[in-house]
């Protein structure tokens, strides 16, 4: 069973030349880096805060990646974004999940998202066209790496061809790799082998320990794994989350909205 992914930031829309790295083969695989399996993580996509001595965050692409820190952004690659559903229903509605009558598919957990569909090539060609450059310019903007989220949207909608959506995967990890980026694969335990095979090279893991699937990520990607529980789901207390040999070696308490620091409701603690 997937974890339910925790509140997604909304992004104002991002300008993007449409049209031209789909006509383009995938740049040459540039250089690319793993992040640390040691020192300080957090998880930031529900706002941005500057904390001294991070090792790792996670950050949306409209966030600036945080100095000397290993810096990963946030890329929706098969969900719309908040704030760009409608762009993509006028401009790119041929790339929608469509349910049998037509109508586009809403995530039900999320009401401002729509399903992409990348069953055909044509699909994720269009698909490419739009989320590509922001996997540039997470690179432009100085970022290390990339989780690319929503890759189990075929499990959770069977209209969904699975191979387009594994061929769209590969599509972004090549992307990524293009621009010197490592990709991380998020979520999605059940696909992990599938996910190294195509070439991610480390996971996002919200709530393996809750839902007992953090074998699945460390026998694909070893000590790159980062963990994120959430206080509303928790297994058991955090210290005994941390005592399990099992758990990855950068694992994190947050709240589920991951409310910046200072903000209501804000929760954060790290596993020595």
């Amino acid at each position: 069973m997937d974890a339910p992914a925790a509140r997604r930031p909304v992004r104002l829309p991002i300008a993007v030349a449409v049209g031209v790295l789909a006509a383009c083969a995938p740049p040459a695989t540039a250089e690319h880096r793993l992040p640390p399996d040691r020192g300080s993580f957090d998880y930031q996509l529900g706002g941005a805060y500057d904390t001294a001595g991070l090792a790792v965050v996670a950050r949306d692409t409209s966030d600036r990646p945080l100095a000397g820190a290993y810096n990963v952004c946030y890329v929706n690659g098969f969900q719309t974004q908040p704030g760009e559903s409608d762009d993509w229903l006028t401009r790119h509605g041929s790339a929608l999940l469509r349910d049998a009558a037509g109508q586009p598919v809403v995530d039900p957990d999320w009401a401002d998202e729509y399903v992409l569909d990348p069953s055909t090539e044509a699909q994720r060609a269009t698909i490419v066209e739009v989320v590509g450059p922001v996997l540039e310019e997470c690179a432009r903007n100085g970022f290390d790496a990339v989780e690319i989220d929503n890759l189990d949207t075929f499990a959770r909608f069977p209209r969904i061809d699975r191979a387009g959506a594994f061929d769209l995967a590969g599509r972004y990890v090549a992307l990524a790799h293009g621009h010197g980026l490592a990709a991380a694969q998020k979520n999605a335990a059940e696909f992990t082998e599938q996910g190294r095979g195509l070439g991610f090279d480390f996971a996002v893991a919200e709530e393996c320990a809750a839902f007992d699937e953090c074998a699945s990520y460390s026998r694909a990607y070893g000590r790159h794994v980062l963990q994120i529980e959430y206080t509303d789901n928790l297994p058991a207390p955090f210290d005994s989350v941390c005592a399990d040999d099992g758990r990855a070696p950068l694992t994190i308490l947050r709240d589920r909205d991951l409310a910046p620091a200072g903000a209501v409701g804000h929760v954060y603690a790290q596993c020595p």
